[in-house]
This record gives structure tokens, C-alpha cells and sequence, in this order.
């Protein structure tokens, strides 16, 4: 039986769109891809990586982000996001590598996403208003 890195590795294409731009985001004034909507589409790829790892009631959210945005991507190309989760969760951490490759093969960035497993409703309770334990 295959482990969970095979198993639930993931990768999605994406289309670099107007929106998508470091123009439309307000992070930059180049009509490329934004390095926030490409850490967005990296966190998506592993939020669905994250599957074998929670259980009934659990979450996971995202702690730390280590991204390389390694060159432009023009508007109406091709994006490969892949994230491949780890072996196996240390306590309650996971580390994913993510990579994402435009359509002509270049790997344009690459990096680490943290996420830890949380109680999805402590987790909420925690951040509602009013909390104290802020």
C-alpha cells in the first residue's frame, strides 16, 4: 500500500488570468503573477494533501510559508502548482514541498508551506470575538 506522500500527492493547473497579476493585487506594478495569488494556489494544494493526515473534526492550518517566486509569469500562461505532503506529521506539523512549473517546463518557484493540525471547533471558539486569550 502506497503511504501518504505517494498517495496524495497533488497538482493543479491554473491559468495566469488579469486578476492574477501583481498589478489587479496591489503587491507590485507589473502585470505578472503575484506572488500572493501563487502562495494561495500553493496553500490550496496542500490543504487537499492534508486529507490522509486529519481526522473527524479536524483542520489544518497554515503556519509558516518559505517560497521562492523565481521569475515572471505573464498573464494568459499556464501554472503547474504540485505539493507533495510529508511522509508522515511531526506532532501536529506538516511540511509540504511545492513547486510550480509554467507552461514551457520552468520550474517559476518553489518552497515549503507549514501547516499544523487543529481542532476545527477549539480552533474557531479561539478566534471569535471577545476571546480573551488573544
Amino acid at each position: 500500500m502506497a503511504g501518504p506522500r505517494l498517495a496524495y500527492r497533488r497538482a493543479v493547473r491554473y491559468e495566469v488570468g488579469e486578476s492574477d497579476t501583481a498589478t489587479a493585487l496591489g503587491s507590485g506594478d507589473v502585470p505578472a503573477l503575484a506572488t500572493p495569488r501563487l502562495i494561495a494556489w500553493m496553500e490550496a494544494a496542500t490543504i487537499a494533501c492534508a486529507a490522509p493526515f486529519i481526522g473527524a473534526g479536524q483542520t489544518t492550518v497554515g503556519t509558516a510559508v518559505r517560497i521562492e517566486h523565481l521569475g515572471p509569469t505573464p498573464v494568459g500562461a499556464g501554472v503547474e502548482i504540485a505539493a507533495e505532503p510529508p511522509a508522515a506529521a511531526v506532532g501536529h506539523r506538516l511540511t509540504f514541498t511545492v513547486r510550480a512549473i509554467d507552461s514551457s517546463g520552468k520550474v517559476v518557484a518553489s518552497g515549503e508551506i507549514d501547516r499544523a493540525i487543529v481542532d476545527r471547533d477549539r480552533f474557531l471558539d479561539a478566534s471569535s470575538p471577545g476571546d480573551d486569550n488573544r
